[in-house]
C-alpha cells in the first residue's frame, strides 16, 4: 500500500514537472516567434534610455516576472498541495511564500549577472563567446559549490552544531578515515517544514561540513546515520562532485555552442537585429534547456552508477549491511520514495537506483562477504590442521627413533 501511495505521489510530481518544463519552453518560444521578445526589448530600452546595461537588466527582470507568472501555479501545486496531500509537509503557506520570494530574488540576481556576462562576452568576442562563457560559468559553479553551505543555505535554513557528542565524534572519525577534512558536524533544521530526512557532505575544501537533518536524527539510529554518511563520504573519496561539475561544464559548452548557432541563424528574423541583441535571450535559454533535456538520461545513468558505487563504499566502510538495509527502508518510508519504479521511469527521471535495487545489492554484498569469510575461515582451519598433522607426523618418527636407540643400547 505504501508503494502505491509513493507511486501516485511521484507520478503526479513528474507530471507537474513536465508541465512546468513544457510551459516554460512554450513561453520562450512564443516570445521569439511572435516578436513579443523584441517588443519587450523595446519597452526595456524605453525605460533604460541610452544605457544598454540598464536595458538588459530591465529586460531580464521583465522576462523573469513573466516566467514566474507561468510557473507559479505549478510550483505551488508541487511545493504545497502535493506535499500536504501526502502528509510530507509541515510548512505554513506563509513560510512557503517567504522562501519562494527569497529564492526568486536570489535567482534574479544570478540571472542578471549571467545575462550581463553573456552579453559582455558576445560583444567582446562574437566568434568565441560561447567557449569563454562556458568557462566562466564553470568557474562560477566551483565557487558556488564552495560557498553554498556558508552563504546560500543559511538564507533558507538554520544550522547548529550537533549536540550529540558521541555521534559527532563517531562521524568525524569516519570522515577522517575517508580522508575528508571537515569544518564540523551540524544539525540541519528542516523539521518545521517537512517530514522528509536528508544528509549531506556540503562544501569544498575548508567549507566542507557534515549536515544532518533534524528529521534524520529523530528517526534513525546512530548505526543508520553512520552508514548514510559513509555513502555521502564516498562521493568525496571518488571525487564525484568534481565529475558532476565537469559534466555540467560539457553541458555548458554544448548549450552555448548550440545557442551561438541558433542566434546567428536568427539575426534578421523575429525582430532580432544582432547576435548580442537582448531579444535573443529566450533562444539562448531554449538551446541550453534542449541540450540538458537530451542528455538527461545519460546524466541520470552516470549518477546512478556513482550512487551504486557509493553504496558499496558505505558497506565496505562500515561493514554493517543490516544498518544499510534498515536505513534505506526507513528513508524510503519517510521520504515516500518509489521502491520499484518502471525501467523507463528510472532511465528518464531517477538519479538514484531504486530502493529495492539498493537493498538487493546490499544483501548480495552481505551474502558474498559472508561466503568469502567462511571460505577464508575454512582455509585457515585446513591450514591449521595441515600444520598440526605435519607436526604430529614429525613427532612420531622422533619417538620411534629414540625407542630404537634405547633398544639398541
Amino acid at each position: 500500500m505504501n508503494e502505491d501511495k509513493a507511486a501516485r505521489y511521484h507520478r503526479r510530481r513528474r507530471r507537474a514537472a513536465l508541465c512546468g518544463t513544457a510551459s516554460g519552453a512554450l513561453l520562450l518560444g512564443l516570445l521569439v516567434v511572435t516578436g513579443w521578445s523584441a517588443a519587450l526589448r523595446d519597452a526595456a530600452a524605453a525605460f533604460g534610455g541610452e544605457s544598454l546595461v540598464l536595458t538588459l537588466v530591465v529586460y531580464v527582470v521583465l522576462l523573469a516576472l513573466l516566467g514566474e507568472a507561468v510557473q507559479l501555479p505549478l510550483a505551488f501545486y508541487q511545493g504545497v498541495t502535493l506535499e500536504r496531500r501526502y502528509g510530507l509537509s509541515k510548512e505554513t503557506t506563509a513560510r512557503w511564500w517567504l522562501d519562494r520570494v527569497k529564492a526568486g530574488g536570489l535567482a534574479l540576481v544570478f540571472a542578471v549577472g549571467g545575462a550581463l556576462l553573456v552579453w559582455g562576452l558576445l560583444r567582446w568576442d562574437p566568434e568565441r563567446w560561447w567557449l569563454t562563457t562556458a568557462l566562466c560559468f564553470g568557474i562560477v559553479l566551483v565557487v558556488l559549490a564552495q560557498l553554498a553551505p556558508v552563504l546560500l543555505l543559511p538564507l533558507f535554513y538554520r544550522f547548529e552544531p550537533l549536540e550529540r557528542p558521541a555521534l559527532a565524534s563517531r562521524l568525524a572519525a569516519l570522515a577522517g578515515r575517508a580522508g575528508a577534512r571537515i569544518a564540523g558536524v551540524f544539525e540541519w533544521q528542516i523539521g518545521d517544514r517537512t517530514r522528509k530526512a536528508n544528509a549531506a557532505l556540503a562544501g569544498i575544501g575548508r567549507t566542507r561540513r557534515i549536515l544532518l537533518s533534524d528529521t534524520l536524527l529523530a528517526e534513525h539510529s546512530d548505526d543508520e546515520i553512520e552508514v548514510v554518511l559513509a555513502h555521502e563520504l564516498a562521493h568525496h573519496v571518488h571525487r564525484d562532485i568534481w565529475k558532476a561539475i565537469a559534466f555540467e561544464g560539457v553541458l555548458l559548452v554544448l548549450g552555448f555552442h548550440l545557442a551561438d548557432r541558433v542566434l546567428e541563424a536568427s539575426v534578421g528574423r523575429f525582430g532580432i537585429v544582432a547576435k548580442d541583441d537582448v531579444a535573443g535571450l529566450p533562444l539562448l535559454l531554449l538551446a541550453g534547456g534542449a541540450v540538458s533535456l537530451v542528455l538527461l538520461p545519460a546524466a541520470n545513468a552516470v549518477s546512478r552508477a556513482h550512487e551504486r558505487r557509493a553504496d558499496r563504499y558505505a558497506l565496505e566502510m562500515t561493514r554493517n549491511a543490516a544498518a544499510f538495509v534498515s536505513a534505506m527502508r526507513r528513508l524510503a518510508a519517510q521520504n515516500l520514495a518509489e521502491e520499484r519504479p518502471s525501467r523507463l521511469v528510472e532511465i528518464l527521471f531517477h538519479s538514484h537506483p531504486s530502493t529495492a535495487a539498493r537493498v538487493a545489492a546490499a544483501r548480495l554484498w552481505e551474502a558474498t562477504n559472508r561466503l568469502d569469510q567462511d571460505l577464508h575461515d575454512a582455509g585457515l582451519r585446513r591450514a591449521d590442521l595441515h600444520v598440526e598433522a605435519r607436526r604430529d607426523a614429525g613427532r612420531e618418527p622422533f619417538a620411534d627413533e629414540r625407542g630404537s636407540r634405547r633398544h639398541r643400547r
